[in-house]
């Protein structure tokens, strides 16, 4: 299997460089979801925003997704 091959390859790359090429993988599997986007689905979770989703995150909370 072409999978199979794939990973005898990358055994044979050297630590220090797979950081590489994980980068390139991850960059093409994004570059294929963006050839292929998935239609929305309106409506697929149900429910209500409340007024509190609106409001600003505190600081705190902000600087943990950065």
């Amino acid at each position: 299997m072409l999978i199979e091959k794939i990973i005898q390859e990358l055994q044979d790359i050297p630590e220090e460089k797979l950081s590489e090429i994980y980068e390139f993988i991850h960059d093409f599997r994004l570059r294929l979801n963006l050839e292929n986007p998935q239609p929305r689905t309106p409506g697929l979770l149900t429910g209500k925003l409340g007024e509190a989703f609106f409001e600003p995150l505190p600081e705190e909370e902000l600087q943990q997704w950065e």
